[in-house]
C-alpha cells in the first residue's frame, strides 16, 4: 500500500511536546495537521512553539522563510475532538494510560470515516489490547515515534494481531515519506527498541553492583571503546531514572519475571530516594553548579614495550595488530592459539571466562584479558583485567604495549566478559531473541537500534563481525560463571552457528 497524499489530512491528539514534535514533522512533509489537546489553550500554545522551532531554522540556514510561513499555515490547533472528523490519520500521543487511549479510539472510530487510521505514539502499550474493543481493529496501527520526532529519524510501525498488513504498509510508507527510517515490528513488550535496548544499562548496572569499576570509568569504555555516544550512567541520568526503571520494570513484568529483564536494586535505591538525574540534580552524579566531571581511572606503565610475538590469528583483535606495527612495534607472527606475547605477559580477548578461570585451565602465565572495541584501529581507551598470579612487572608490560599504540589503559575487576564485549554479547542475544520471535526483522532491529538509539552498529551486524561462535562462547561462559538464565544464548545464535548461516538470512 503506498503512502499517504501529501495533501490527506492528518490529526494529533496531545499538545506536549512528543504530540506537537509529531505535528511539525506531518506539516513539513505537506500535511495539513490539525490539534487538539482536552486542556484548553495547550493547542494554540504547542504551535507557538513549534514556529519558534521553524524560525531557529530560518536563523540557521537550513530552511527557507517561505518554507517556514508554508509549515505554519499548514498547522491548525482546534478546541474540540470533533473537529477532527475529517482526518485520513489520527496520531494520539497522550498519557501512557491504557483505559485513557482505549477510550479515546473509541471516540475517534465513531467520529472518523471507516478508512482513517488511528495510530497511537504508545512506547509501552499492546496494540492489540488498544484495538481489542475497536469495531474495526484493523484500523489501529503503532506509530512509535522517538523524542525529540523533528529531529530523531526512527519509527516504530507496530501491529497487532487485528492490525491489517495493509494499514502497516501504509504507515510505514508514510512515515519514509515524511523522512523517517520505519520498522515494522510486532506488538510485544518494548516492540524493538525497548526490548533490546534493556542490556545496555542492566549490564553497567550489574557491573558497578559487583565492583568492576565506578560510573566514570564504565561510562568511558562504553563511549571511547564501545562507541557509543554515552555511557549506561550518563543516560538514564539524561533520561530520567524514574522513567527508566519504570520501563524495565514493566517489560520485566510482561515478560512474567524473565530474569533477563530484572531491575536493578541500583537504581530502585536512586528512584526511592528522588534521585533521578538530571532534571532533580542528582543521578549517578551529581549536577549541582560548580560539580566536577568524575575521571575514569587509567593505568600507566613505567615500562617499555619494543617488541610483541602475535600467535595465531586474532580474530576480531587482529586491527590492534596493525596499530602496533604502525606505532613501531616490531611484531613477530608465528603459529599459536590466538594471544600476543610481551614480555612475561600473555593478553588475549577474553571470551567471558574470569581471567583467573581462563590461565588455569589453558594454563597461560601473567593472563591479561583485553575487552572489545568496535574499532581497535580507532579506539581510544581499552578495558583490561587479568588473573590473580599474573605480576604486577608483566602487568605493566602489557599496558606499556598497549599505551604505545595510543591507548589509554583502564582497569576494571576479573570479572567475566569485562565491560563493553558482555554489554554487546547481550545486546545481540536479545535481538536474536526478538528476530527468532518474530518480533522484527535482523535487519529492521540493527536499523531501530541504530536510529532509534543511536548505536554505533546494529547488534546483529556486530555479534556476526565479532563471529556467531565467539558470540557464543561469551555467552556460554557468562551463564556457566553466574549459573543465572539471564545469560542463557539465543536458539537463534545457536542455529546460524550449527547451520553456519547468517542472522541476517
Amino acid at each position: 500500500m503506498s503512502a499517504l497524499a501529501s495533501n490527506a489530512p492528518v490529526a494529533v491528539i496531545g499538545a506536549g511536546a512528543m504530540g506537537a514534535g509529531i505535528a511539525q514533522v506531518a506539516a513539513q512533509a505537506g500535511h495539513p495537521v490539525k490539534l487538539y489537546d482536552n486542556r484548553p489553550g495547550a493547542a494554540v500554545q504547542a504551535l507557538a512553539g513549534i514556529d519558534r522551532q521553524l524560525a531557529r531554522l530560518v536563523e540557521k540556514g537550513t530552511l527557507q522563510p517561505a518554507e517556514r510561513q508554508a509549515i505554519s499555515a499548514r498547522l491548525c490547533p482546534v478546541e474540540s475532538i470533533e473537529a477532527l472528523a475529517d482526518a485520513r490519520l489520527v496520531i494520539e500521543a497522550i498519557v501512557e494510560n491504557l483505559q485513557v487511549k482505549q477510550a479515546l479510539f473509541s471516540q475517534l472510530e465513531a467520529l472518523c470515516a471507516g478508512d482513517c487510521i488511528l495510530a497511537s505514539n504508545t512506547s509501552s502499550l499492546s496494540i492489540t489490547s488498544l484495538a481489542a474493543g475497536l469495531e474495526r481493529p484493523q484500523q489501529l496501527v503503532g506509530m512509535h515515534f522517538f523524542n525529540p520526532a523533528p529531529l530523531m529519524a526512527l519509527v516504530e510501525v507496530v501491529s497487532g494481531l487485528a492490525t491489517a498488513p495493509a494499514v502497516a504498509a501504509c504507515i510505514h510508507a508514510t512515515a519514509k515519506a515524511w523522512g523517517k527510517q520505519p520498522v515494522h515490528a510486532r506488538s510485544t513488550p518494548g516492540f524493538i527498541v525497548n526490548r533490546v535496548a534493556r542490556p545496555f544499562y542492566a549490564e553497567s548496572l550489574r557491573l558497578l553492583q559487583e565492583g568492576a569499576a565506578d560510573c566514570a570509568t564504565l561510562d568511558a569504555l562504553l563511549r571511547e571503546a564501545g562507541g557509543f555516544r554515552m555511557g549506561a550512567f550518563e543516560l538514564t541520568d539524561l533520561i530520567g531514572h524514574d522513567v527508566n526503571y519504570a520501563v524495565t520494570c514493566s517489560v520485566f513484568e510482561a515478560f512474567y519475571g524473565d530474569f533477563r529483564f530484572q531491575p536493578s536494586l541500583l537504581q530502585k535505591e536512586l528512584v526511592d530516594a528522588g534521585r533521578l538525574g538530571r532534571k532533580t540534580g542528582q543521578g549517578f552524579y551529581s549536577y549541582a553548579e560548580g560539580a566536577g566531571r568524575a575521571q575514569p581511572h587509567e593505568l600507566h606503565s613505567p615500562a617499555t614495550a619494543e617488541a610483541c610475538v602475535v600467535e595465531g590469528h586474532l580474530g576480531v583483535l587482529q586491527p590492534l595488530v596493525e596499530r602496533l606495527r604502525a606505532s613501531g612495534i616490531t611484531v613477530v607472527q608465528r603459529a599459536g592459539s590466538g594471544v600476543i606475547q610481551v614480555g612475561e605477559a600473555t593478553l588475549a580477548l577474553s571470551d567471558g571466562r574470569l581471567a583467573s578461570q581462563r590461565a588455569r585451565q589453558d594454563g597461560l602465565r601473567n593472563l591479561v584479558l583485553l575487552d572489545l572495541a568496535l574499532d581497535y584501529a580507532s579506539a581510544t581507551r581499552l578495558a583490561i583485567s587479568w588473573s590473580a598470579d599474573t605480576s604486577d612487572h608483566a602487568r605493566d608490560q602489557a599496558v606499556a604495549l598497549l599505551q604505545c599504540a595510543g591507548l589509554r589503559v583502564t582497569p576494571v575487576a576479573d570479572l567475566p566478559g569485562l565491560v563493553v564485549l558482555r554489554t554487546v554479547a547481550m545486546l545481540a542475544n536479545e535481538a536474536a531473541d526478538a528476530v527468532l520471535q518474530g518480533v522484527g526483522s535482523a535487519a529492521d532491529i540493527d536499523l531501530a537500534m541504530r536510529a532509534g538509539v543511536n548505536y554505533p552498529c546494529g547488534p546483529l551486524a556486530w555479534a556476526a563481525n565479532i563471529g556467531i561462535a565467539q558470540t557464543l562462547r561469551v555467552l556460554d561462559n557468562l551463564q556457566r560463571s553466574y549459573g543465572e538464565s539471564r545469560y542463557r544464548p539465543s536458539l537463534l545464535l545457536r542455529r546460524c552457528e550449527a547451520e553456519g548461516g547468517s542472522l541476517h538470512d
